[in-house]
């Protein structure tokens, strides 16, 4: 039986509004979206400021990103910059942070959980690596690792769990990463898991890491200090 013709013209009709509900844009409409932190306005990330508001003081800080920073009891010191402290970066989808390391200190295993990350050695030595997902075997949960120098580059893939170690008992060193993201978020797993507010049951925390709940409890007791600025 032939289809009608409203019977093909209501399909057409389906395809087109279909078609259009899943476009999307491949990059920004305008040349820049300076976030308005004083708008209402609630979106993901921010409104726009009226364009004839901004100035160059938008796009810019002074961040000292040069100079060094006092590391925490793991050994770091994250310093980001992203959208909070350039208004000028939102809708761009990049942010850059600085990372000092005490000798022998690390970045602790962490996520981003919006974010690839690409980092570079300035100064030092640097162990790193990173985890790879629950995958089906054998690519289940494996583990990437690399010794990088000065002037070394590498990048962890966007949500996977990663960490940085200076190697080195007598000599810091210092990295710069660029993130794929305006605002990356980063969660540190052992603060996540044993520092959160309210604490996570120790029952369930025991049967995960399969140890006695006295070890549960000793972990949360602990303070778990922030190494981002």
């Amino acid at each position: 039986m032939a289809s009608s013709p409203s019977f093909l013209l209501l399909v057409a009709l389906l395809a087109l509004v279909s078609w259009q509900a899943v476009a999307s844009d491949p990059g920004p409409l305008q040349d820049f979206c300076v976030a308005d932190m004083q708008s209402p306005v609630r979106v993901n990330g921010f409104v726009c400021k009226n364009p004839m508001e901004v100035n160059a003081d938008d796009f810019f800080k002074a961040a000292a990103l040069d100079k060094p920073r006092v590391t925490n009891k793991v050994g770091s010191n994250v310093t980001l910059i992203n959208v909070m402290q350039i208004a000028g970066l939102n809708t761009l989808g990049i942010s850059i942070a600085r990372i000092n390391y005490a000798p022998l200190g690390q970045n602790p295993p962490h996520t981003h959980p919006r974010a690839t990350e690409i980092l570079t050695v300035l100064e030092g030595t640097l162990y790193v690596g990173f985890v790879t997902s629950n995958l089906p075997a054998p690519a289940r949960n494996k583990f990437f690792s690399k010794v990088l120098n000065k002037g070394d580059v590498f990048v962890f893939p966007v949500g996977l769990i990663h960490f940085q170690f200076n190697p080195n008992p007598h000599q810091p060193a210092v990295a710069i990463a660029a993130l794929s993201s305006q605002n990356p978020g980063a969660i540190t797993i052992a603060n996540a898991v044993f520092g959160s507010d309210p604490p996570i049951s120790d029952d369930v925390l025991a049967k995960a890491f399969q140890v006695e709940k006295n070890t549960i409890d000793w972990l949360q007791a602990q303070f778990w200090e922030n190494n981002h600025n």
